[in-house]
C-alpha cells in the first residue's frame, strides 16, 4: 500500500529533543511510515527517552512541581481507602492473599492499600516498565519494604488479586481515519525532517459501522485487548480490577465523536499535538470497554462488573471513610465521584476466574448490560 503525501508537520526539527532522532531512524529503518501505535510506543516507552521511561516527575497536583498531572490516588487517600474494601472482599472470595498492580506511578496507591490491609496482603508485587518510576515507589512503600517486589512479567500461573489504574489509556492504539468515504491508517512520516502525520489505505474497521458520510477519526485498542488476553492466560484464580476513561462501544464510537479521543497532557495542561514534544509529554487514548469486556468473555474471564467511578467508590463506602470536619478532604472527595470531574468520566470493569462472588463496589450502578 502506497503512503500519501504527509501532512500536518507539528514537531521540532530532528535534534531538537534526542526522542526524535530515534522516531526518524526508526520511521527511514520501516520505510518512510509507521503507525501511531509504534510511534506511541516510543513516544512513552524507549529506554531512558520515552515519557515512562524517563526521569520526569510526570505525578502531582500543581504544575509548579513540575508534574503533569494527578491520578486519583495522588489526589487524595481516600480513594485507595475506598478501593481497599473492595479489594479485601475480593481477596477474601478468592481465597489469596497476594495484590498485583500495573503501573503503579508514584506508588502513592500502593501505599494506600498496603496500609488498608495490612496482614490480609502478604506479597504486593508491582508490574512496571518504568525503571525511574520504581525508584520513586521504593522509597515511598520503604516501610512494607518486607512485602513488596518488582517484575517485568507474569509467573505462568497466579492466584491473587489485581489492580490497574490508568494503565489501559496509556497502551498504545492505532487510529483509523475515514476521508472521503476511504478508511486509512493514521501513521506517521517526515516531512522536510519534520514528524507529519500520513494515511495509508487499510482494511482495518472500527468495530462498529459509522454512520454518515462524514470525515471521522478513531481509535482501535489492539494491545489493551490482548492485554486481557494475556492475563488470561496467567490467571488461575481470582479477580482484576481496572480503572480507567472511557466509554462502552455503542458511545465510544458514537457518529458525532468524530475527532477521535488521543490527548496529551503536559504541566496540567492538555493538548490534541502527540507528534509535538514527543518524550516530554504524557499520550493517551479512552478505553473502548466494550473491547476489554469482550476480550475478557472470549478468554474464559468473567466480566464480575462495570460501572462509574462514583458509583463504585460509593458501593465501596466513600462517605464513610471521610473524615468529620475534614473540609479539604470533602472538596477532594467531591472530585472523585462528582459527575463533571472524575465521578463519570472515569469507569470501573471487573474481571473474575474461579470464585462464585458479587463484588461490592458494583451494588448499585452496575452498567454491565451496557457493555
Amino acid at each position: 500500500m502506497s503512503t500519501s503525501t504527509p501532512s500536518h508537520p507539528s514537531a521540532p526539527e530532528s535534534g531538537a529533543n534526542p526522542l526524535q532522532a530515534l522516531l526518524a531512524a526508526e520511521i527511514q529503518a520501516q520505510g518512510g511510515w509507521i503507525g501511531f501505535d509504534r510511534f506511541m510506543a516510543i513516544a512513552l516507552y524507549a529506554p531512558g527517552l520515552g515519557y515512562y521511561a524517563n526521569d520526569s516527575r510526570k505525578f502531582g497536583h500543581l504544575p509548579q512541581s513540575g508534574s503533569d498531572f494527578v491520578t486519583a490516588p495522588e489526589l487524595t487517600p481516600l480513594f485507595g481507602q475506598a478501593l481497599a474494601r473492595q479489594l479485601a472482599q475480593a481477596l477474601e472470595a478468592t481465597g489469596t492473599d497476594e495484590l498485583w498492580e500495573f503501573g503503579a506511578g508514584s506508588g502513592a496507591l500502593a501505599l494506600q492499600l498496603l496500609d488498608a490491609l495490612g496482614d490480609r496482603v502478604r506479597r504486593y508485587t508491582i508490574v512496571d516498565l518504568s525503571g525511574s518510576l520504581r525508584e520513586r515507589q521504593r522509597q515511598t512503600l520503604s516501610a512494607h519494604a518486607h512485602k513488596v517486589g518488582w517484575v517485568d512479567h507474569l509467573p505462568a500461573r497466579l492466584c491473587g488479586v489485581l489492580v490497574g489504574n490508568e494503565v489501559l489509556d496509556a497502551m498504545p492504539v492505532q487510529l483509523l481515519a475515514r476521508v472521503g468515504g476511504v478508511w486509512h491508517e493514521r501513521g506517521v512520516a517526515l516531512h522536510q525532517g519534520q514528524l507529519a502525520w500520513a494515511d495509508r489505505p487499510t482494511t482495518l474497521r472500527p468495530p462498529l459501522e459509522i454512520e454518515g458520510p462524514h470525515d471521522y477519526l478513531t481509535e482501535i485498542h489492539p494491545q489493551a485487548e490482548a492485554f486481557i488476553r494475556t492475563l488470561s492466560d496467567h490467571l488461575e484464580r481470582g479477580a482484576v480490577f481496572l480503572i480507567d476513561y472511557g466509554f462502552g462501544e455503542s458511545e465510544y464510537y458514537h457518529p458525532q465523536r468524530h475527532m477521535g479521543t488521543v490527548m496529551c497532557h503536559r504541566a496540567h495542561q492538555a493538548d490534541g499535538e502527540p507528534l509535538l514534544d514527543p518524550g516530554l509529554k504524557d499520550i493517551t487514548a479512552h478505553v473502548n470497554f466494550t473491547g476489554i469486556a469482550l476480550a475478557a468473555q472470549d478468554s474464559g474471564l468473567e466480566v464480575l462488573g462495570y460501572t462509574t467511578q462514583a458509583h463504585f467508590l460509593l458501593n465501596c463506602g466513600l462517605l464513610e471513610l471521610l473524615p468529620p470536619g475534614d473540609t479539604a478532604q470533602h472538596a477532594l472527595m467531591l472530585r472523585l465521584v462528582n459527575e463533571h470531574e472524575m465521578g463519570e468520566f472515569f469507569k470501573v470493569i471487573a474481571l473474575g476466574r474461579g470464585a462464585d462472588w458479587a463484588p461490592l463496589g458494583f451494588a448499585r450502578g452496575d452498567r454491565s448490560h451496557r457493555l
